[in-house]
């Protein structure tokens, strides 16, 4: 059985909630492999509607659902989480936590705060969810892990150590208040003594799987498009939500990869600071948002929204390596009469048909567009590629082309059943 990596491919908050918890009633394993609580992942199923943030997406199914050493944890949201899911019914005893997994600790919310508040009107946009300060101290060896909460008394050694250099930052860079160890201690071990059935040593766990052939989803989270290498830095999130990014956040080497899913809206959003070369500032702009309540998971704040950028879409396929593509959302688009495709920029008088790097180039991207028809009729109950309007099965192979993948899958709807299967992902 294969393992399939499941990818947002722009700038997150493409859907790939739905597109896992739909895949996952196959899988032995669901691994959640980047990225923390700043991510939203929606999903609608017979169990009902929710949002998950920590907690892998397959979670509704029988497979055994880890959260990978990639991922940044704040015990707090994710006991939280899984308080909401068994109080709605959901069996959460198949949740692992990968041991080498670091913790969100109180000093990274804080900071991640006052760092914002710093920038002013440079702010990057984060979620304040201490993400990237606890992604930085991974980097700079000041992090705590999960299997860390297992001893206690190692753990108190830790954090006396990277408390003490995070109070001096506080103190005397920003004016606040220090932090006090006994209580952060003492909060820390009572997560440590509720989280310890979950935590595990992971990679023998996978080793295993990959040895019995289990059919195994990598769930990423954000977007290709905020990768902090290949995305619009500085506006990225700090861990790489990319292919290569699943290997590393999950243990998983590159040959062992079957498959590479690549989620694409039909249309392109994004919440934050950052260029958007294809952004609409017109009623079309927010007919999409209002239609297709566009507003983040996480932070409730509307999404910027535009047309499908194939220019990103082809240079997110080109460093993912999508074997193929699903497309979320066609059915927002229902409604307008005219659809268009960013399918090159003019920047300085020339015209290109790359990403750049620079993202003072490509605030000066002016997108050049194909025009394609609408198709003006609802889509939501269709099942059936065949189906599909012939302009809406226009606007699919256009993508394709563009994009350089095969659609596999394509969503008309929220829930798990409002879903067309083109091709066989496995």
């Amino acid at each position: 059985m294969p393992v399939i990596a499941v990818l947002g491919a722009q700038w997150g908050d493409e859907g790939k909630g739905k597109v896992v918890d739909q895949l996952a009633a196959e899988a032995r394993m669901v691994i959640r492999f980047s990225g923390g609580d700043n991510a939203g992942h929606t999903v609608i199923n017979a169990h009902g509607e929710f949002k998950l943030h920590l907690v892998p997406s397959g979670i509704f199914s029988q497979a055994t659902c880890l959260i990978g050493n990639g991922v940044v944890i704040n015990p707090a949201r994710l006991i939280e989480e899984v308080d909401q899911l068994n109080k709605r019914g959901i069996d959460t005893s198949r949740l692992v936590i990968s041991d080498r997994a670091h913790l969100v600790m109180p000093y990274h919310l804080l900071l991640d705060g006052l760092e914002e508040e710093s920038r002013a009107d440079r702010a990057i946009g984060t979620t304040k969810r201490g993400i990237g300060p606890a992604f930085t101290d991974k980097v700079a060896r000041m992090g705590i892990r999960a299997g860390d909460l297992l001893d206690q008394k190692a753990f108190k050694y830790r954090l006396q150590s990277v408390l003490d250099y995070k109070n001096t930052i506080l103190t005397r860079v920003y004016g606040v208040s220090p932090l006090s160890l006994e209580e952060i201690y003492g909060q820390y071990c009572q997560y440590g003594e509720r989280l310890a059935p979950h935590i595990k040593e992971t990679t023998t766990l996978i080793r295993e799987a990959l040895v019995r052939d289990d059919y195994i989803l990598l769930e990423g989270a954000q977007g290709a498009l905020l990768d902090p290498d290949f995305g619009t830095y500085p506006y990225t999130t700090s861990s790489s939500p990319l292919s290569g990014g699943a290997c590393l956040g999950a243990g998983i080497n590159p040959k062992q990869i079957d498959r590479i899913l690549g989620v694409f809206k039909a249309y392109c959003t994004r919440v934050g600071s950052g260029p958007m070369p294809t952004e609409l500032h017109d009623e079309v702009g927010q007919a999409i948002r209002e239609r297709a309540h566009e507003y983040g998971t996480t932070t409730g704040r509307p999404r910027r929204c535009g047309w499908f950028d194939a220019v990103a879409a082809a240079f997110s396929s080109q460093i993912n390596g999508f074997t193929g593509m699903v497309i979320t959302r066609l059915d927002v688009l229902d409604t307008l009469p005219g659809l268009k495709i960013c399918t090159g920029y003019r920047l300085n008088g020339k015209t290109i048909g790359y990403f750049p790097a620079s993202i003072a180039d490509l605030e000066k991207c002016q997108p050049i567009y194909e025009e394609l028809p609408g198709w003006q009729t609802e889509t939501s109950h269709i099942r059936e590629f065949a189906r599909l309007p012939a302009e809406a099965r226009r606007y699919v192979n256009r993508l394709e082309e563009l994009s350089g993948c095969p659609a596999n899958i394509i969503c008309v709807g929220p829930s798990r059943e409002q879903t067309i299967q083109v091709r066989p992902v496995i």
